[in-house]
């Protein structure tokens, strides 16, 4: 079957890669699997198991979905686009309420990866312990900006956004030769692991504020940056003469909390 362009489909055929994404994944007897878009069943043939396990997948082209099923008899497959699934729905149907947490999987298409990884992060916050892990091959600019550190190019807005909830690890690069039809670009596989108990302590909306308005001038100062939000200086901890760059985690939110304290008209 050939792949379709509106879905964004790259068929990864690389045994090798696919053996690695095994390794790193090491799912086990017992264990909840989500595989996210699994088209024609490269990933799933290394990681399905028969037995002792409970393996449900998300497809949304309508040909290749109906075609998991025969080969794999104790699948469950939903024909739907990951974005618009209620996540609560796949998490709790068909399966024992109180079982592991799921080990969510997938070789992501380039255009959904950045809403879809924000969307299963927002759950993570709302039904914490849902998600064990998650293992993901995605373009590898977008797998540097997710786990890159402050000091970096790669450190931006998505980056914080994650690793507030989440720890991020670069684990191998791809290139495209393994796909097919090959992509333009080179991707690697992560892995993102939620943090135990994770809170978000500010609004969403207050951290995409300053996040917005920090990376977009990130070569100024946070003093010009922010100048729009009037923080006073002297009542966080966070030095005005930083730029985006070199901002922590913990700093965004000390800033975020403090805008959300003291709101202002922009």
């Amino acid at each position: 079957m050939r792949p379709r362009k509106r879905f964004g489909q790259h068929f990864l055929h690389d045994q090798g890669v696919l053996q690695g994404m095994a390794d790193a994944i090491r799912l086990k007897t017992g264990d909840r699997v989500l595989e996210i878009g699994p088209g024609q069943g490269a990933l799933t043939d290394y990681l399905y198991a028969n037995e002792g396990m409970h393996y449900l997948a998300v497809e949304i082209d309508r040909d290749l979905a109906p075609l998991l099923p025969k080969r794999y008899p104790n699948i469950n497959v939903i024909n739907q686009d990951i974005l618009r699934v209620d996540l609560n729905e796949v998490f709790s149907g068909g399966a024992v309420v109180d079982g592991p947490p799921w080990r969510v999987v997938g070789n992501l298409p380039y255009n959904i990866s950045s809403p879809l990884i924000i969307k299963l992060i927002d759950h993570v916050l709302v039904a914490p312990g849902t998600i064990g892990d998650m293992h993901f091959m995605l373009q590898k600019e977008m797998a540097s900006r997710l786990s890159a550190i402050p000091g970096t190019k790669a450190w931006g807005r998505l980056s914080v956004m994650i690793q507030v909830t989440a720890r991020v690890d670069y684990l191998f690069d791809v290139g495209p030769e393994s796909f097919t039809p090959p992509p333009k670009v080179d991707s690697s596989v992560i892995r993102i692991t939620p943090i135990a108990n994770a809170h978000l302590p500010v609004a969403r909306q207050n951290l995409d504020q300053v996040l917005r308005m920090a990376f977009s001038a990130r070569r100024k100062r946070l003093s010009n940056a922010l100048k729009n939000l009037a923080i006073n200086w002297q009542e966080v901890d966070v030095d005005s003469g930083l730029r985006a760059d070199d901002v922590t985690v913990e700093q965004f939110i000390q800033l975020a909390q403090w805008a959300a304290a003291n709101p202002v008209k922009i």
